[in-house]
């Protein structure tokens, strides 16, 4: 049998396994909250925009650079890692830079480590937008990863493309190999596979992960899980539904597009002759109320009694 663990031995193993967390932790940043990545305030023109070395809109240098590796804006040499020395001077602005990234275009710190390993694992080396297709030097907002198909998206169609992005490019749920329902769907094929067409003799499963894509090697997830909708056309056969004489597909459309046709014309034509109705109304009614507007001015008028009323003053009753 083996030996029981002491209290000291779990603690141990314990702190290890955090350790290693830590550390793998540190390797997989958020690509919103990379240095490279980070907000900026153009000090000239006031406007927001990704780090840069230069302001995207006025191409004027800013006065704290951000180190796009490390993040510091001031060096304060606590190690001997500095490319130039600066003894007992903390270096800001200019002092502390040592490069500018061809990829994400932005200072980069004289720090031997950060200069000589920022160029090989920049976050946006690639970075395109799957959208627009414009990378970091075409726009000057920041660059995000969509959290479904983990493709680069820029400021202005993140969330337009993260609320279509689980909509697959069929009509079914169905695996594109067979007739089965597909249980993996991989939302950058935007495909559906089954448990046996999954697997892949080119792209090896991980232990304890979804199995990857057949196509493309992106790791699938389960359809279950999602939020999938299948894709529907608004022009053509989905459109129109049988009618009573059997047409239907694009038959169907074409009748239903003719008869709404035909019933806007109706309208149309019934609208010209009520208007039409209407004016000859007003017209007749037009003389009537030129005759009835001169009566009624003196309608409400009150001689007493006159000569024209048929009265006279000697045939008054006496009192």
């Amino acid at each position: 049998m083996p030996k029981k663990k002491t209290g000291a031995r779990k603690k141990a193993e314990n702190r290890r396994e955090r350790e290693k967390q830590i550390r793998a932790s540190r390797a997989n940043i958020d690509l919103a909250k990379h240095p490279c990545n980070a907000s900026m305030e153009c000090d000239k023109c006031q406007r927001r925009q990704k780090n840069r070395a230069f302001c995207y809109f006025c191409n004027s240098v800013q006065k704290l650079p951000i180190c796009a590796q490390c993040g510091k804006t001031k060096c304060m040499m606590k190690s001997s890692d500095c490319v130039i020395k600066h003894a007992g001077v903390y270096s800001t602005g200019l002092a502390m830079v040592g490069a500018i990234c061809d990829f994400c275009e932005a200072w980069v710190c004289h720090g031997r480590k950060c200069l000589s390993t920022h160029a090989c694992i920049c976050p946006l080396a690639d970075a395109e937008c799957i959208e627009c297709e414009r990378s970091v030097w075409d726009h000057g907002g920041r660059i995000f990863a969509c959290s479904f198909c983990h493709n680069f998206l820029c400021e202005d169609d993140q969330f337009e493309h993260q609320a279509s992005c689980q909509v697959l490019e069929a009509e079914t749920f169905k695996c594109v190999s067979c007739n089965r329902l597909g249980q993996h769907s991989c939302l950058r094929c935007k495909a559906c596979f089954c448990d046996d067409h999954v697997r892949s003799k080119v792209f090896k499963q991980e232990k304890g992960k979804e199995p990857p894509c057949p196509k493309c090697g992106h790791e699938t997830q389960q359809t279950k899980d999602l939020s999938m909708s299948t894709r529907s056309l608004k022009f053509g056969r989905q459109t129109g539904g049988e009618d009573g004489d059997g047409a239907s597909g694009y038959d169907a459309y074409w009748k239903s597009l003719s008869s709404s046709k035909a019933e806007d014309a109706g309208d149309r034509e019934d609208e010209c002759d009520a208007y039409e109705d209407d004016d000859e109304d007003d017209n007749d009614e037009g003389g009537k109320d030129s005759d009835t507007e001169t009566t009624d001015v003196f309608s409400n008028l009150n001689l007493g009694r006159t000569y024209a009323s048929g009265y006279a003053h000697y045939e008054e009753p006496e009192d």
